[in-house]
């Protein structure tokens, strides 16, 4: 399962599909960024 930028996936992990970068949500009602590395919008949870 993939997750966009700008959705609310949840607390954890998320990795970039594209350069593996890990981003970190820590509030349910945060929002995905855009990959800080890549600039990319596609996660998978990690």
């Amino acid at each position: 399962m993939s997750y966009k930028a700008g959705s609310k996936p949840g607390q954890g992990s998320y990795e970039c599909m594209k350069c593996n970068e890990i981003v970190r949500v820590e509030n349910s009602n945060d929002k995905l960024p855009q990959c800080p590395k890549c600039r990319q919008n596609e996660y998978k949870k990690k």
